[in-house]
């Protein structure tokens, strides 16, 4: 197979996609081929992933358990450490049981891989995460999208629907910041015989879970947690159904020890609220400044403040003006986002200062005049 013209076309349609490569610790600074860049676009949202406490505790945990856990969960890699993990985020969430995985991708195929032979239909917000649409064609269900956040819409998907179905949607949505209406979703659940099920990769650790009763609750770690995996959380028999039946869990080594014991710190400062203060305080400002400088900010009060551009030449030359004044801001477009909707993607994070997102809503401000 030759992808040469493949990828000459992607380049020609200004959506070929690049690494940077980072010198430095994930930080609201960081290094990239030698320049100090005011980072925005990091989902690392309570600034815990460089946090001296969490850095110890996983240093703590390399010593104890070394630098792997050298096997699947089902096997020998299952430490004191990940089970002690999964108590507190069943703790945290108010769930009867949590079960470790270890991205959120893995975790949302797993979800959808268990109940392979359990669903007739699933219905998804239009603006689900890729790796949700990515389990229900995994199950070999069509793809039935509901508009984002429209409850009428959903609802008149679902009185086309027969048999046992699942109703899937981001808690926090990862492109537009805005939240699931989780309340309107449940009662239409429990009408239409289905299962809820979210995705809280971007709302965990940000604000308080809102799990209602019997549904699916998916959350990453490696974003406001500021380490790295993912957990389900639900009922005890649903867990355990996921330990015999998630094909993504059972088959997969497990995350290293050492990656729990810096979470469950983690979770201590989530709890303890001083970050999370600092980031809504920053949103909260932002969002101020956004509105008395007249940038037309899209309505999120969440960490994710996407600036909609409508055009990805137009948004990468914006993304990278500001990646030449020291800040780093990712444009993002098509597939990623549906076309004529390209943007930068702005996050923030606790330790981001006032001045800071000051300096940045200026500079983008002057960008698009």
């Amino acid at each position: 197979m030759d992808f040469s013209e493949k990828l000459s076309n992607l380049k020609q349609q200004h959506l070929y996609r690049s690494r940077k490569v980072v010198d430095s610790a994930q930080d609201t600074k960081i290094i990239i081929d030698g320049k100090s860049l005011i980072n925005f676009c990091s989902n690392d949202y309570l600034s815990l992933a460089n946090h001296v406490q969490v850095k110890e505790a996983f240093k703590q945990g390399v010593d104890e358990y070394g630098a792997g856990s050298g096997a699947s969960h089902l096997v020998s890699g299952h430490s004191r450490a990940h089970h002690e993990l999964e108590d507190a985020l069943a703790e945290y969430t108010g769930q009867e049981r949590a079960l470790l995985f270890s991205t959120g991708y893995s975790a949302n195929l797993g979800i959808f891989s268990a109940l392979k032979d359990e669903l007739d239909w699933v219905l998804q917000d239009k603006l689900n995460h890729a790796s949700l649409i990515d389990g229900n064609q995994l199950i070999g269900l069509p793809v039935q999208r509901y508009l984002h956040n429209d409850i009428a819409s959903l609802e008149k998907k679902v009185s086309k629907q027969s048999g046992q179905g699942m109703i899937v949607t981001d808690t926090v949505f990862s492109m537009d910041g805005d939240q699931a209406k989780i309340e309107d979703l449940q009662k239409i659940a429990n009408f239409s015989n289905a299962q809820l099920m979210q995705d809280d990769a971007h709302g965990f650790g940000v604000f308080e879970p809102n799990i209602p009763k019997n549904s699916i609750y998916m959350a990453t770690l490696g974003k406001a947690a500021g380490t790295m995996g993912a957990f389900v959380a639900g009922k005890s028999d649903f867990i355990e159904f996921l330990i015999q039946k998630s094909r993504p869990y059972i088959y997969t080594t497990a995350i290293a020890p050492a990656i729990c014991v810096a979470t469950l710190k983690s979770l201590d400062l989530i709890k303890q609220g001083e970050q999370k203060a600092k980031l809504l305080a920053n949103i909260d400002f932002f969002r101020n400044f956004s509105q008395a400088i007249g940038l037309p900010i899209s309505p999120s009060n969440s960490a994710i403040q996407p600036l909609i551009i409508g055009d990805s030449e137009k948004a990468l030359k914006i993304s990278q003006k500001l990646f030449d004044q020291g800040f780093y801001v990712s444009a993002i477009r098509a597939p990623t986002v549906p076309k004529g909707t390209e943007r930068l993607r702005i996050t923030l994070s606790a330790n981001h200062t006032q001045s800071q997102i000051e300096q940045l809503l200026v500079q983008i401000k002057n960008a698009l005049q």
